[in-house]
């Protein structure tokens, strides 16, 4: 078997609405059973409100935060993204957690993975609301998503002694 080199990244279309790539590979994570036009009607009505959220705003937040939807997407998606996770090394017939460095496709992956999976886990509202809320907590670097970065940081920095079995 050759590489594992494929052309899903030069065939990735960008969304029609935004013309971003990130958003239409979150758009295909969204998507379940393979409905792409619900898990566009999700993404895109959790985007609207989000900007709904952003015109409420008072003053003094509105000054901080970003002005579009998409631009608090990516604002939430850059605070969520791992720099550090930690693997499991057997190493001399013990198991250690050894911290390793993230590359770009796998920081992206984990981020989508945990701020779907936030949205998905809370119950009773619609997932549109659920997801628009997720990621405004995510850009207030608040919410589930982050608190999953925040434990995976600690759990890397806790066992920083067995970062010299990372080879």
């Amino acid at each position: 078997m050759a590489g594992r080199i494929t052309h899903s990244e030069f065939q990735l279309r960008p969304d029609p609405r935004y013309g971003d790539r990130t958003l239409s590979k979150f758009i295909n994570c969204v998507m379940f059973d393979g409905k792409k036009s619900v898990a566009v009607r999700v993404v895109y009505d959790a985007l609207d409100e989000m900007q709904r959220r952003i015109d409420k705003l008072d003053k003094e937040t509105a000054e901080t935060m970003p002005k579009t939807a998409i631009e608090l997407f990516h604002l939430a998606l850059n605070n969520v993204k791992p720099e550090v996770e930690v693997r499991s090394k057997r190493v001399g017939g013990a198991n250690y957690q050894v911290p390793m460095q993230l590359n770009k496709r796998r920081q992206q992956s984990l981020t989508f993975r945990w701020i779907i999976d936030a949205a998905r886990s809370e119950k009773g509202k619609p997932m549109h609301l659920r997801l628009a809320k997720e990621l405004m907590d995510a850009a207030k670097r608040e919410g589930k998503a982050m608190s999953t970065r925040e434990q995976t940081h600690r759990m890397a920095e806790a066992n920083k002694a067995f970062a010299h079995f990372a080879w």
